[in-house]
């Protein structure tokens, strides 16, 4: 994996910045077209009566979601340590197969650029892959 640079970092914060506002919209459309789209990922919200887009526990979690995408984005400069609760929720309590969150991100990524185009500039991009592929290895830490 490639290392974040201070240039990465630097694109990430500028880039949350403008749209975390919009965090709560981001993280629901992420977790709805993951549902969608990669339907074995359904099983870890099997206890939810919608999955459908939209619905109260996508719209809830996908605020979730991007609120530890925020927690992340605090913590860059020590992902592996400023996320280690959420790994140990994660792999834990959760069970969460850690390949689910590369296919979060890469959802996530998706929305970015559907959401915010002009800003969504091919270094914001790559800087954004880069910090969501740390995060998910970060998230991945207590499965070893």
């Amino acid at each position: 994996m490639t290392s974040l640079t201070a240039k990465d970092k630097d694109n990430v914060r500028s880039f949350w910045a403008k749209v975390s506002g919009k965090a709560g919209d981001i993280g629901m459309d992420a977790l709805a077209r993951m549902l969608i789209v990669y339907p074995q990922t359904k099983t870890y919200f099997s206890h939810w009566k919608d999955l459908s887009p939209g619905s109260a526990p996508v719209k809830k979690h996908g605020i979730t979601v991007m609120n530890g995408v925020g927690l992340a984005v605090e913590k860059i400069n020590d992902l592996k340590a400023g996320l280690l609760n959420l790994s140990e929720l994660h792999a834990f309590t959760l069970r969460v197969d850690p390949a689910n969150f590369k296919i979060l991100s890469h959802n996530i990524l998706v929305v970015l650029a559907i959401m915010f185009p002009k800003d969504f500039t091919p270094e914001v991009h790559v800087s954004m892959d880069k910090f969501l592929a740390a995060l998910a290895l970060a998230l991945s830490e207590k499965y070893r």
